[in-house]
């Protein structure tokens, strides 16, 4: 299928279903056709304002239909979307903003006690092309002024809240917001989604419509999503298991979106209850969750059919319980990352033991090979990087042609930086990571990139984060500190500094002192060693 925009296929899908139910969000319950209406006011209001074709727009607010008519609505005049962690601080929010020239923002107020635009008045980044935040839900500041210490590069924001931006659109003509669209092609960048590396410097990745639909289209094929299906998306939409297997997949479909701004099992277990949920995605440790908690035997949970789920390492026990407890009818797990979407997934039939210690298959359109340090493809069953090939694979990283080349080589395969293995059934299973990345709760977190915020404390002379095991998250940080001449280091006072500085789940759970960190020859961490420690 020749795909040509991901506003022109939300579109006509909404054009499709008219008055079947498209979502239901804190008891509001919204038509495709109310949506479709929403969407196009969104884009009116974005051209009377000025964004124009190519410009970058941001979304750094929890799941709500808002997210959507907006995501949808910029990517209608041609715009860009950036989509900005939701437990992001300023010190990581606002660089972002900055190096993607962000004219636009849409926000939230008071969500997980995170104030965006006070943080931002706050923040050094340059973000003088920021001209104009939208609040979608929360208290409207009158006026948020730079902080003195801030550079003359940050503009005074003066935000509005979403009725009043959407006024604007009144008088632009159907027929103009209709031409914006119709410009927008497949080989148009739809998104900028950020992604940490082991340097510590988040990267963004560039990814166009054509691809993302052709890619989400076989997603949805996957996970056997269907037309009329009711899904629970508590994966976050500024992730793209919420946005492309999430609220894009239910518009490419016609299935209903439900979205949780926060996952709360009681909460869950209501909605699969009332609103028949049929399709509920998430990462292991959401099942687990459900599983554990008392009021899941209590619960009607009689219309689940589909489970999608994907990690390193899932115990086989938690598949056989999710089959055995829970009434899905298919569970399947896959392999992605935001360099490349999705590149496998179990297929139906497959037993406990390999959904839950594979990641299947190669997806449609993929290529996966497992490679030595020279790039040369190894036997079945030997370990190596992982590297991947096909349309799925980004178009570069933004602004950095050389970590681009770095990872993508002159034949178009991607190093993932993550090692596995392959069987003759070519099913592929992930063994470790090159990159030096953690899984917690579901969340990437890159030691580098919390080691350089840590540095700035005035008592830290040095730092290395690790990874430990965590049952409830899969893993936790853990940092070990050499303290400064002058410092007096309070491991309470070392994670309350962090919690200010950095989203949650990178936060150190324990900080250890030593007198000096272990090094081998080459002057490098023997992070095993830290691992160790008990």
């Amino acid at each position: 299928m020749n795909w040509v925009s991901i506003p022109a296929t939300v579109l006509a899908t909404i054009d499709r279903l008219g008055d079947a139910e498209a979502a239901v969000h804190r008891g509001e319950r919204v038509t495709f056709s109310q949506l479709g209406e929403r969407i196009r006011s969104m884009a009116a209001a974005l051209i009377a304002s000025g964004v124009s074709h190519g410009d970058r727009v941001g979304i750094w607010a929890p799941n709500s239909i808002d997210w959507v008519v907006a995501a949808v609505g910029l990517q209608s005049v041609g715009a860009t979307l950036v989509p900005i962690n939701t437990r992001y601080k300023a010190t990581e929010a606002g660089p972002i903003l900055a190096r993607t020239s962000t004219t636009t923002l849409f926000t939230v107020t008071g969500f997980l006690d995170i104030d965006p635009v006070a943080m931002l008045a706050r923040s050094d980044a340059d973000l003088s092309k920021l001209t104009e935040v939208i609040i979608f839900d929360g208290p409207v500041p009158d006026n948020a002024l730079p902080d003195s210490s801030v550079p003359d590069s940050m503009v005074p924001l003066d935000p509005v809240p979403l009725a009043e931006f959407l006024e604007r659109g009144s008088g632009v003509a159907g027929s103009v917001m209709e031409a914006r669209c119709a410009a927008v092609g497949p080989e148009d960048l739809c998104d900028i989604m950020f992604t940490s590396g082991t340097t510590g410097v988040a990267k963004g990745v560039m990814m166009n419509h054509g691809q993302t639909l052709e890619q989400f289209d076989a997603w949805c094929d996957f996970a056997d999503l269907r037309e009329g299906d009711r899904y629970l998306i508590a994966n976050p939409f500024f992730h793209m298991f919420g946005y492309k297997a999430g609220w894009l997949a239910c518009m490419l479909r016609g299935a209903t979106m439900l979205p949780m701004a926060v996952f709360e099992v009681e909460e869950a277990l209501r909605l699969i209850s009332q609103e028949r949920i049929t399709v509920f995605p998430g990462a292991p440790t959401l099942y687990q969750m459900i599983l554990d908690h008392e009021a899941t035997a209590t619960a009607d949970l009689s219309s689940l059919r589909v489970a999608v789920t994907g990690a390193a390492d899932i115990p086989v026990e938690l598949i056989s319980r999710m089959h055995t407890e829970l009434p899905f009818e298919a569970i399947m797990t896959g392999y992605g990352l935001t360099e490349a979407c999705t590149c496998s997934g179990t297929q139906p039939g497959d037993d406990f033991e390999t959904i839950a210690t594979t990641s299947g298959r190669p997806a449609a359109g993929v290529e996966i090979r497992i490679v030595d340090p020279d790039g040369t493809e190894m036997p079945r069953g030997e370990v190596g990087e992982i590297v991947v090939r096909g349309n799925n694979v980004m178009q570069g990283y933004l602004d950095d042609p050389v970590a681009t080349a770095e990872t993508v080589d002159s034949n178009g395969w991607l190093h993932t930086g993550d090692l596995g293995t392959m069987d003759e059934r070519d099913y592929l299973k992930i063994v470790g990571r090159l990159k030096d990345m953690l899984i917690v709760g579901g969340f990437n977190a890159y030691p580098a990139e919390i080691e350089n915020i840590m540095l700035a404390h005035p008592a830290i002379a040095a730092v290395a984060v690790v990874g430990v095991p965590d049952e409830r998250l899969g893993e936790v940080t853990w940092a070990f500190v050499v303290t400064s001449p002058a410092g007096e280091g309070d491991e309470s006072e070392i994670i309350a500094w962090c919690r200010e500085r950095m989203a949650n789940f990178k936060v150190p759970r324990s900080v250890r002192f030593l007198d000096e960190l272990p090094l081998n020859a080459t002057g490098k961490v023997m992070k095993e060693q830290l691992r160790k420690q008990p």
